[in-house]
């Protein structure tokens, strides 16, 4: 209504229509912006008249909310969290379990290429030695002998693996092939044979069958002709059944007294190093994180609430405001509480990536209670509470609501049902609710605390004590220590320089005003701040070519756990090849045809191939028959003579047989299983080789799948990772580039732009820099970066261009004392939140802690040193007044008369 009744009456002169288009829009956003600023000061007032309402209404809604975490929920599909929703990978994984679930291998299993639902798995190392002679040979077997027999009691049954593994066609459980050559090697040392030969990756066995055993034999040394000299590692592996929940109850009971048990073996020999790792691990290490926060962060309030309290302090005890700063924290912690029990009323559930919304919803609150502080100290003391709140409210609430309306739009973006990433969804999901609930506290809750605060001001009462403190010639009477703490300066006659000059005893205010701000402004300090962006940008630049994708869900698990140690384990005995990539042919080909077999040995070349056609083929030219039979007879060799032989029995679990409607059998479906030679940087080339693959069965006329459950994690990571970050920078230009009509002057949303930009810029680059990868929890912290940086760079940037009849010099010292302030104390207390972060033994947190404290660091860069700098010779520019030099003069004059005549002169010259 005050738009548009401002609208009407700019409307109604007819001279408004013959403007130049330029000032029509200058002029609408005056009206626009001032009309806000007149709903804002009357919110002010409301707040201001119902201060007790305001206050109990946010405390009685959180104790009601927070009432809910008796539904407290926990994530344990990490699958469903971190892996992309929308992946090629999960459909061919879905196809794959159809054509050959794990249930129906009766012969052999291979680790890490099917997710069999449960299972144990452990490395055993000896350091220097080789896990290939007698001695450590028969611990092995012993450790296996002690897994198998381990007991789970329950349900008033003792299970043991025999009750719980997948078992072959003769009812024995299905072992990893390393034991039989274990037990192969241990008969051959009883007998006082020699060992039969081992080869690596793949070896024969004693039966004549060929075994994969590149995963299971790590830090492997050979020979000649590929024999195995020594081995420094070992894996084994003990498929579980999880058909029903019961059996899904009873293995994850025996997953967590399997990890027990290699505990107390590993006591017994210490000689042997055991890294044991079960399929509920990662979840288990996830939710950790949380656990060994508790006390980092605890920490971390306690510093914050002190440093709060320190930058609202000040020596006059009557203007100190510590109980602000205090409840500043507060009220972001009720606005949490809040948020927390509307997300527990909903059904969500909690997972560790949360522990970024506090810190995120900290920044944003603390930045808009330290402006609503500075812009107290510039009100009139003299002014009724109710104008001086209202004032506050006109005054900072423009700035901090656009910069809300940001941080709900980005994070609204990345909540959106187009996000890949479920963690990053709900992260966003969330953080909008907080932010939302953040924003309305600090209007009313913190709003209502300063009224009450500004009472005790204006009845000179002690902020700590509520005592009123004694006039001048009473508080001389007193002893030395009553008047240390009741020290205060009264103004009997209040006026705008008495209160400036009675808040410049506030520290910051004082070196800002009285120091820094002539400093950054100095002629001679411009060209080294320049000098050091340039230096900024080039760093930036060299860690922003080095970016690199962090799919791995080791980094985000507690580091001092199980499967970081298993990780690293991994990466340091089994990096030599890839894990078992499966090649599905899901149709029925012509086998027998020479083409087809040409294309089939072409596409899988260059790998190590457990593959029961090239072993067929070769079965066919070892009985002189050649292999381009017709379909019959190549049939029925396969079925009839090839299947049968004991040495290629287990690839009967690699075909699917079909009987046609002619009564002809025909293979419908097949696969194979390749192995490919890796080096150090394993993750980026399995990327390669997924899309090089990937690209082949599209233009290949033999129609196959390849997938490895890894693969659900890598199938477009990228783009799914990147995709919430880019669609809310998007956004954030498109809500600068349409509130331009809203800020004072449009320059000050390009200076918004850049300013944003260039921090992101930054942080992506020093966080590279900083050896961190870009995964879901680096992503929303980059959106986090640039809301940030906009929140803390508007209000200093819409003083300088809302200033006329100044230098641009005098405009930024001017903007720097009013709003550099708030600017620093935020960073401070953010900053020193963060800092017990980096003590947390979780690679989760340490993304979050190097992320936020660099966001933090380069905006308050940005805000301090950058953007003054660069605004004193670059738009938007001043007017200066055009005067002659005898005006010039008369004013000094009429400035000297102003200090040396009395308070009534003063009062009339003034006017």
């Amino acid at each position: 209504m005050v738009v548009s009744r401002r609208w009407e009456r700019l409307g109604s002169h007819r001279p408004f229509l013959s403007l130049p288009l330029g000032l029509q829009s200058e002029m609408l956003r005056q009206v626009l912006r001032e009309g806000l600023r007149t709903s804002f000061y009357k919110l002010g007032h409301f707040v201001a008249n119902h201060p007790v309402f305001f206050l109990s209404a946010p405390v009685l809604v959180s104790i009601l909310l927070g009432a809910s975490f008796s539904r407290y929920r926990v994530e344990e599909n990490m699958e469903h969290l971190l892996a992309p929703k929308h992946s090629l990978a999960k459909i061919e994984g879905k196809l794959v379990d159809s054509l050959f679930p794990v249930n129906r291998s009766k012969h052999t299993l291979y680790s890490d290429l099917q997710t069999p639902g449960r299972y144990g798995r452990v490395i055993v190392t000896t350091g220097r030695g080789n896990v290939l002679d007698q001695h450590h040979v028969d611990q092995i077997l012993e450790l296996h002998s002690v897994v198998t027999m381990m007991q789970v009691h329950m349900l008033g049954f003792n299970y043991t693996f025999a009750h719980l593994c997948l078992l072959d066609d003769n009812s024995s459980c299905i072992v990893d092939d390393i034991l039989h050559v274990l037990e192969e090697l241990r008969a051959a040392w009883a007998y006082n044979r020699s060992a039969p030969p081992l080869r690596y990756p793949i070896t024969t066995l004693q039966d004549g069958r060929e075994a994969y055993i590149g995963h299971q034999l790590g830090g492997v040394q050979l020979g000649g002709r590929k024999s195995i000299r020594s081995a420094r590692a070992l894996q084994l592996t003990y498929h579980l059944q999880a058909a029903n929940p019961l059996n899904d109850m009873v293995a994850t009971r025996w997953e967590a007294q399997f990890c027990q048990a290699l505990e107390h073996y590993q006591e017994s020999h210490p000689e042997i190093t055991l890294y044991p790792f079960t399929s509920s691990s990662p979840q288990r290490d996830f939710q950790k994180t949380t656990k060994v926060s508790e006390c980092p962060l605890l920490v971390s309030l306690c510093l914050c609430v002190s440093l709060a309290v320190l930058c609202c302090s000040m020596r006059d005890c009557v203007r100190t405001k510590p109980w602000l700063g205090l409840l500043a924290l507060v009220s972001v912690g009720l606005a949490t509480l809040t948020s927390a029990g509307i997300i527990n009323l909903a059904g969500g559930k909690y997972n560790s990536t949360f522990l970024g919304i506090p810190f995120i919803m900290l920044g944003h609150g603390l930045l808009g209670t330290f402006e609503m502080l500075s812009s107290w100290r510039r009100t009139r003391e003299d002014q009724h509470v109710k104008e001086r709140v209202a004032a506050v409210f006109s005054d900072c609430m423009l700035p901090f609501t656009a910069s809300t309306a940001l941080y709900l739009v980005t994070f609204g973006i990345g909540a959106s049902p187009f996000t890949n990433i479920e963690a990053v969804r709900l992260f966003c999901q969330n953080t909008c609710i907080s932010v939302l609930f953040n924003y309305l506290y600090i209007l009313t809750f913190y709003g209502s605390n300063l009224v009450f605060t500004g009472y005790m001001e204006n009845n000179y009462q002690h902020s700590l004590f509520c005592k009123k403190v004694p006039k001048p010639d009473l508080l001389l009477q007193k002893p030395a220590w009553y008047r240390f703490l009741m020290y205060t300066q009264f103004n009997e006659e209040a006026s705008e320089l008495g209160d400036l000059r009675a808040y410049e005893s506030h520290l910051l205010v004082a070196f800002m005003k009285r120091y820094y701000c002539e400093w950054i402004t100095n002629t001679y300090v411009k060209p080294f701040v320049i000098l050091f962006y340039l230096i900024y940008i080039s760093f930036a630049l060299m860690g922003y070519l080095q970016v690199s994708e962090g799919s791995d869900l080791s980094g985000v698990v507690a580091t001092e756990t199980s499967t970081i140690a298993y990780t690293r384990a991994q990466q340091k005995y089994f990096s030599s090849y890839s894990p078992v990539i499966g090649f599905y042919i899901y149709e029925s080909i012509e086998y027998w045809n020479t083409s087809v077999q040409e294309d089939v040995l072409e596409y899988t070349k260059g790998f190590e191939r457990i593959s029961w056609f090239e072993s067929y083929l070769g079965y066919l030219r070892s009985l002189n028959v050649s292999t381009s039979l017709p379909k019959h007879d190549f049939t029925e060799h396969l079925r009839s003579g090839f299947l049968k032989q004991p040495q290629f029995l287990h690839f009967s679990d690699d075909i699917i047989f079909s009987r046609m409607v002619d009564s002809e059998v025909d293979v419908v479906a097949s696969r194979m299983f390749l192995v490919a030679k890796t080096t150090e940087n394993k993750r980026e080339e399995m990327h390669i080789l997924l899309d090089t693959l990937r690209k082949l069965s599209l233009t290949s006329r033999i129609k196959f799948i390849i997938f490895n459950p890894s693969f659900v994690y890598m199938d477009r990571y990228a783009s799914s990772v990147g995709a919430p970050l880019k669609h809310s920078c998007i956004a954030a230009l498109f809500l600068l580039f349409f509130s331009a009509f809203l800020v004072a002057n449009s320059l000050v949303n390009v200076w918004l732009t850049v300013t944003a930009a260039s921090v992101e810029f930054g942080v992506i680059g020093f966080m590279t820099l900083w050896r961190v990868e870009l995964d879901c929890v680096s992503v929303l912290c980059l959106i986090h970066s640039v809301n940030y940086a906009v929140d803390s760079c508007t209000p200093l940037l819409s003083t300088f261009a809302l200033g006329r009849e100044c230098s641009r010099t005098r405009w930024v010292k001017l903007a720097l004392e009013r709003h550099g302030v708030p600017v620093l104390q935020s960073c401070l207390c953010h900053g020193a939140a963060l800092l017990p972060l980096a003590a947390v033994p979780s690679n989760l947190t340490s993304t979050l802690f190097r992320c936020f404290f660099l966001t933090t660091i380069i905006t308050l860069f940005h805000c301090l040193a950058i953007l003054p700098v660069l605004l004193t010779f670059l738009p938007p520019s001043k007017k200066k007044r055009k005067e002659n030099k005898g005006m010039e003069t008369r004013d000094e004059i009429e400035c000297v008369e102003m200090v040396d005549s009395t308070r009534v002169v003063d009062q009339i010259t003034t006017v």
